[in-house]
């Protein structure tokens, strides 16, 4: 199985790897760098140097029955074949996307800590973002929350990551807030990411270190999905 070396540091922006497997069009590795698509965060993308040639990674992904990571290409056949079991190759992130896709979820944890309803869905993008909730009565301001999530990301508060066992989410089912996505069980310890002071919950995606890092942020867009469902969108400000 791949070692997911990005939570180990997700700031790596290249890494050795040795190939474990090749597919008809995905190969995997045996530890990588690169994200697979879940919990609302995209696949990433990039390369792969080996033999002199860079090969593209078009999306990353997990196998749904084995949770292998699998690295997408679209090359030519010739250039498949010269990747083989055990072959050294240098991977390469697409880093500019990956790191706007760090902030962009850990600004999405700021925005939900600011609305007290469940979570229903979400999407993660490099340009803009969006957390849907079930939000019953609750009427939404987008100037208001504008200014709330940048006065919560210029606290410059560092976060936390940290594991706990399956029991203590059975025990506080309220740290589940994403009623869409749950961690996944019987897989071992659950992975948890702590803003000190404003919000703690379980997730597997990639984030920022410090919420200083986020650029600055916009709540573009507030729709009705239903009789209860908004939609709230969050873009960067490039503006500033």
């Amino acid at each position: 199985m791949t070692e997911p070396y990005f939570y180990e540091d997700a700031y790596a922006q290249t890494i050795s790897a040795v190939v474990t497997q090749v597919r008809d069009t995905s190969v995997s590795f045996d530890r990588t760098i690169f994200y697979p698509l879940g919990g609302g965060q995209p696949g990433d993308q990039g390369s792969l140097h080996v033999n002199g040639q860079d090969i593209t990674i078009s999306d990353t992904r997990r196998d749904s029955e084995t949770r292998e990571i699998l690295h997408f290409f679209d090359v030519p056949s010739e250039q498949q074949l010269r990747l083989e079991p055990g072959a050294q190759v240098q991977l390469t992130l697409d880093w500019p996307r990956r790191f706007r896709h760090m902030q962009m979820h850990t600004a999405m944890h700021l925005l939900g800590s600011l609305i007290d309803a469940p979570v229903t869905g979400g999407q993660v993008g490099s340009e803009k973002s969006r957390l849907d909730f079930d939000a019953g009565d609750l009427v939404f301001d987008k100037a208001e929350l504008t200014i709330q999530i940048n006065a919560l990301r210029e606290q410059a508060l560092p976060l936390l990551f940290e594991t706990v066992s399956e029991t203590l989410l059975d025990a506080q089912p309220e740290l589940v807030r994403t009623m869409s996505v749950a961690p996944p069980r019987g897989v071992g310890d659950i992975r948890m990411v702590r803003i000190p002071d404003i919000d703690y919950q379980p997730c597997g995606g990639t984030h920022v270190r410090s919420l200083k890092e986020i650029n600055p942020l916009i709540i573009s867009k507030i729709e009705n999905k239903g009789r209860q469902n908004r939609r709230v969108h969050l873009v960067f400000d490039e503006t500033t």
